[in-house]
């Protein structure tokens, strides 16, 4: 079993950043594919990014050029990188762990971007 627990969420100005960090407990992700996605207020969750177990990375088109994501398989955890964050990033981000069939989700993490 594999529990992911999300930090650095938070308040931030249009324009800033954060970083948000996902730790794995319990068990190594070194060969699951890790992912962050994101829930908006109304709206369906969606897919931020995505890093497999090789360090091959997927970004939906919204978040490409501002957002990354990096793993470190050392310290069982994995990062998104936000920047040049806008309103419309706000949401509820949740780090995924998948290797087919198994999935874990943590248990979210909200992220406002507001002046």
């Amino acid at each position: 079993q594999v529990q992911l627990v999300e930090s650095g969420g938070g308040l931030v100005q249009p324009g800033g950043s954060l970083r948000l960090s996902c730790v794995a407990e319990g068990r190594s992700i070194d060969i699951y594919t890790m992912g962050w996605y994101r829930q908006a207020p109304g709206k369906e969750r969606e897919l931020a990014a995505t890093i497999a177990s090789s360090g091959s990375t997927k970004y939906a088109d919204s978040v490409k050029g501002r957002f990354t994501i990096s793993r470190d398989n050392a310290k069982n955890t994995v990062y998104l990188q936000m920047n040049s964050l806008k309103p419309e990033d706000t949401g509820v981000y949740y780090c995924n762990g998948r290797y087919l069939p198994i999935n874990y989700w943590g248990k979210g993490i909200l992220v406002t971007v507001s002046s």
